[in-house]
């Protein structure tokens, strides 16, 4: 699924091609996403896209009528492509532009969505619960320390909580983690102030290092120019259960948690 780092790829490759640009014509081939696209989105046609930016997992394009807000969903990618690209069996949208490019939907679980804001709007059911961005400002020690004390609830779901903190998705709280060295299972309420500040860190730096890289290709994330993303090379826990800790020699393990998988390092994490 992607996440954040897949997300700001995404906006940043597909920014330059559409900042300033008319849209010309929607095309909408299926409509049945998570939630069925929006009609508002027809608004489009004709608009200016005056502003592209990413909250969460949401990419907003803003222009003059309204904003869309794209979702990528599980498998979902949107890229630039010219104006005569035929499109394939899971290619649901496209916005054609007034410079002869296409930005193209595809999906192929068809789990993400195609919102639309009218303009002036206030109150989004979407965005308005969420926690603040993790390498913004407002996300630091003290407040994950605050937001944690009485909560047994572990560490790792409690910093993949959207309302805690946004963008923290499964590879990057276990990496996050390893690298902080905190075990996975700690209740979040046991952690003390100067443990949260090394962990905001890290939690920073290990999504600049995905972000730079241009997110975590291990299925079907592609970026708005089609490549991979290859932070995939530089994980150290995530999908390495059985080997060795790249610190101590140790042999990480891996529980489920979440129904997700969770890997760490019984040394180093505690």
């Amino acid at each position: 699924m992607p996440e954040l780092p897949e997300v700001e790829t995404t906006l940043r490759g597909i920014e330059p091609w559409l900042l300033g640009q008319q849209i010309e014509a929607v095309e909408v081939r299926q409509p049945k996403l998570r939630w069925p696209v929006a009609a508002g989105v027809q608004q489009l046609v004709g608009q200016t896209i005056r502003r592209l930016s990413r909250r969460a997992k949401y990419i907003l394009v803003e222009t003059d009528n309204g904003t869309a807000i794209w979702h990528l969903g599980m498998s979902g990618s949107l890229r630039l492509l010219a104006d005569d690209e035929p499109p394939g069996k899971h290619d649901h949208i496209d916005w054609c532009l007034a410079n002869g490019k296409i930005l193209r939907y595809h999906d192929p679980r068809r789990f993400g969505a195609l919102l639309w804001q009218p303009a002036g709007a206030t109150e989004n059911s979407h965005l308005d619960h969420l926690g603040p961005e993790p390498l913004s400002a407002a996300f630091d020690g003290a407040y994950l320390y605050q937001r944690s004390r009485k909560k047994s609830q572990a560490i790792k779901q409690f910093i993949m909580d959207g309302k805690v903190v946004v963008g923290v998705g499964n590879i990057y709280a276990n990496e996050s983690l390893f690298m902080a060295g905190i075990r996975p299972t700690t209740a979040a309420g046991k952690i003390s102030k100067p443990r949260y500040e090394k962990l905001v860190a890290c939690i920073r730096l290990v999504l600049e290092r995905a972000i730079a890289q241009g997110g975590t290709t291990l299925k079907d994330f592609v970026g708005g120019d089609g490549q991979p993303g290859y932070f995939a090379q530089e994980l150290l826990v995530y999908g390495r259960a059985g080997e060795s800790c790249v610190h101590c020699s140790a042999t990480l393990k891996e529980i489920r948690q979440g129904q997700r998988a969770t890997v760490y390092c019984p040394a180093c994490q505690r």
